[in-house]
């Protein structure tokens, strides 16, 4: 990556703020710290952000009501959880607002890294060598992987990082069936319950973004995963 990493990072305790970012300083991000969702929203807006790390629990505004706003304004930024809780349904709801992945406290930080920097080379080479053609034709929509773009008649929609990995992959193996322990260790990393939840989430976002057109079908294949097809194909 030619230049440095710029990572927003959202924590209201200041020892786990101060450290964050004096170790992510030392393994060479530049970062911007932000004590309450507030403060973190008013820097997101003026800066240009490559990954956001977000507190779940902070004053003013908490990490899921700071995700959906970031959202609302950049669909591509991924975004990381940082939560003391380790309910399924705070995990779920991390997922369902857009989120990359997360970390449950306390953590390692070499973890967080290595987390951070997979979710990095795959933001980058999304945005540089999209693996599909350029336009993607799927009955009346029209699919652009490079963008994160579906766009149907006069609406457009947007992807996050981790949608337009699944929608590509289902691309790239239209009207055949895709494994669910595939599509988790190629996109997550590994085939956890958490991560197989997470991704029914996602698939249930892009199922209901494909909507229009019933002739495009998202399956759920019992024993085996998933499979995009297309009426006609």
């Amino acid at each position: 990556m030619s230049k440095t990493p710029e990572i927003l990072v959202a924590e209201d305790d200041p020892n786990l703020g101060l450290l964050l970012t004096e170790f992510l300083k030392k393994k060479g991000y530049a970062v911007s710290w932000a004590q309450n969702g507030d403060e973190a929203l008013d820097l997101f807006v003026k800066g240009n952000f490559d990954l956001c790390l977000l507190d779940v629990m902070m004053p003013k505004k908490d990490g899921f009501s700071l995700a959906k706003d970031i959202r609302a304004n950049h669909q591509q930024v991924p975004i990381i959880f940082l939560t003391a809780k380790s309910m399924e349904e705070d995990t779920l709801q991390g997922f369902k607002v857009g989120a990359d992945d997360y970390l449950t406290k306390p953590f390692s930080m070499e973890v967080l890294v290595a987390r951070m920097e997979a979710i990095l080379r795959r933001s980058h080479s999304d945005k540089s060598v999209p693996s599909l053609a350029d336009e993607i034709a799927l009955g009346n929509y029209t699919y652009i992987p490079g963008k994160m773009r579906l766009s149907i008649g006069e609406t457009e929609l947007k992807f996050t990082p981790k949608e337009n990995e699944l929608m590509k992959l289902l691309c790239e193996n239209l009207g055949r069936p895709v494994s669910r322990s595939y599509a988790l260790k190629l996109i997550w990393g590994d085939d956890t319950y958490f991560n197989a939840r997470s991704m029914d989430v996602y698939m249930t976002k892009l199922r209901k973004m494909l909507k229009e057109d019933p002739r495009v079908q998202l399956l759920n294949l019992h024993g085996e995963g998933f499979r995009l097809s297309v009426e006609g194909l």
